[in-house]
């Protein structure tokens, strides 16, 4: 099916910068939407910020204005650009994409996947 591979995690001080990548592969015919959700300890994952292949973006509330999400469907990736970070941005942030793919001869139409997930902290 379709393989979301994500990078760009790691540890940033209150205020920095980092920027999540995800690269989706697989034999794709096609993706909507792709985005990022993320889940802190104790918490349930949420929405951070999702991209449309027609360039349509939404964000949660608590992160707009201070992430970017851009997308480039030639190479089937979507960036997270994350500036003014708070110590309540750390979480687990995991890639996610609406996509039909083709796998042993099957066609799987608008399906969901997600990548395995990628740790963000913030912390002095």
């Amino acid at each position: 099916q379709v393989q979301l591979v994500e990078a760009g995690g790691g540890l940033v001080q209150p205020g920095g910068s980092l920027r999540l990548s995800c690269s989706a592969s697989g034999v794709i015919l096609g993706i909507n939407s792709m985005g990022w959700y993320r889940q802190a300890p104790g918490k349930q994952r949420e929405l951070v910020a999702t991209i449309t292949s027609g360039g349509s973006t939404n964000y949660a509330a608590s992160v707009k204005g201070r992430f970017t999400i851009s997308r480039d469907n030639e190479k089937n990736t979507v960036y997270l650009q994350m500036n003014s970070l708070k110590p309540e941005d750390a979480a687990v942030y995991y890639c996610y994409s609406q996509a039909t793919a083709v796998e042993h001869e099957v066609l799987y139409r608008d399906s969901d996947y997600w990548g395995q997930g990628t740790q963000v902290t913030v912390s002095s």
